[in-house]
């Protein structure tokens, strides 16, 4: 137990470093959260501080999720079965999300999860991240909202992961797993759901 503990400890720390408000700071000397949509995730710093800087992040945010669950998570629970194993990793992997999400490093006010939730799925479940990266990556250049996109490919992981993975071991309990993160996506973005009924928000390009 004590293990699990500092595994999800670890990783949740690991999650919270605020990759784009370190990288803000670095380029431009700015506090990211006082520019543009006000958060400290890619795509605010895609738009603010440019396109390269924004793709570092997204990167740097992927990482996070990604190293919680194969790195982190492998030196604390490299003796457990192999489900159970597999489920405690998700269990870090999720601490790294809400690292992110809340980090403590500015006021437990962070990013939205999205792309630590890739890392995470990348880590563990890659068939399945993958078609969510692409069905992400397809609604973004049909419609340029990055919000849309996210929320969608989010929705579309549980369908992945019940394609490529229901004959697994635990494959319900992974395939609810799936659409609490998708729900946890889902709340992180009520703010641009609401921009997106009501046509206020923004695309990531000018149309």
């Amino acid at each position: 137990m004590l293990n699990f503990i500092l595994a999800c400890l670890i990783s949740f720390l690991a999650g919270s470093f605020p990759s784009g408000f370190v990288i803000g700071k670095l380029v431009k000397g700015i506090d990211i959260r006082q520019h543009g949509s006000g958060n400290v995730g890619a795509t605010n710093v895609f738009r603010v501080v440019g396109k390269r800087w924004g793709g570092l992040v997204l990167f740097l945010d992927a990482l996070k999720g990604w190293l919680s669950v194969t790195v982190i998570a492998s030196l604390f629970l490299s003796g457990e079965p192999s489900f159970s194993g597999l489920l405690w990793r998700l269990v870090a992997g999720f601490a790294a999300i809400a690292g992110h999400n809340w980090t403590p490093f500015l006021a437990f006010k962070g990013g939205k999860g999205v792309a630590t939730s890739l890392g995470v799925a990348l880590g563990l479940f890659p068939k399945a991240a993958s078609c969510a990266l692409a069905s992400w990556a397809l609604v973004l250049a049909l419609s340029g909202y990055v919000s849309l996109a996210s929320i969608l490919a989010a929705f579309s992981f549980p369908a992945w992961m019940f394609l490529f993975y229901r004959a697994a071991a635990g494959a319900p309990i992974l395939f609810g797993l799936s659409i609490l993160l998708a729900l946890l996506i889902l709340y992180t973005h009520r703010s641009n759901l609401g921009r997106l009924w009501a046509g206020k928000e923004h695309r990531i390009w000018k149309k």
